[in-house]
């Protein structure tokens, strides 16, 4: 099987802003990959996968997945599940990235990759 990355970057957040990391109009099957390295106390990540089920269809949330704090040294990059695509329509699977602080806090550097396997 071959892996090959997607798309790749650093997304610094704005809090409380849902960040599109990447939109796939490719079939095939994708994983999320997030370095919470940069993550402190009182600090909330989401990530979501959203997917058109139909062509022409409405984008919903497919994948959801919520930390808080400081993340263990042995549980540092999240990995989404497998998501399937075989539509080729412009966003037929969007990753995205939203931070939220418990209270004040300033938003992080998050690296990320979305693989894809063939």
């Amino acid at each position: 099987m071959a892996v090959t990355a997607q798309g790749s970057g650093t997304q610094t957040a704005t809090l409380t802003t849902e960040h599109t990391l990447l939109d796939v109009a490719v079939a095939g099957t994708f994983t999320l990959h997030v370095d919470c390295i940069n993550m402190a106390a009182g600090d909330i990540l989401e990530l979501r996968i959203y997917q058109m089920i139909l062509t022409i269809g409405t984008r919903r949330v497919a994948y959801y997945a919520r930390y808080e704090g400081a993340q263990f040294a042995d549980d540092m990059i999240k990995i989404s599940v497998p998501i399937s695509n075989e539509l080729t329509d412009a966003g037929s699977l969007r990753f995205t990235l939203q931070q939220n602080r418990i209270s004040g806090g300033t938003g992080r550097a998050y690296p990320w990759k979305v693989l894809k396997y063939a």
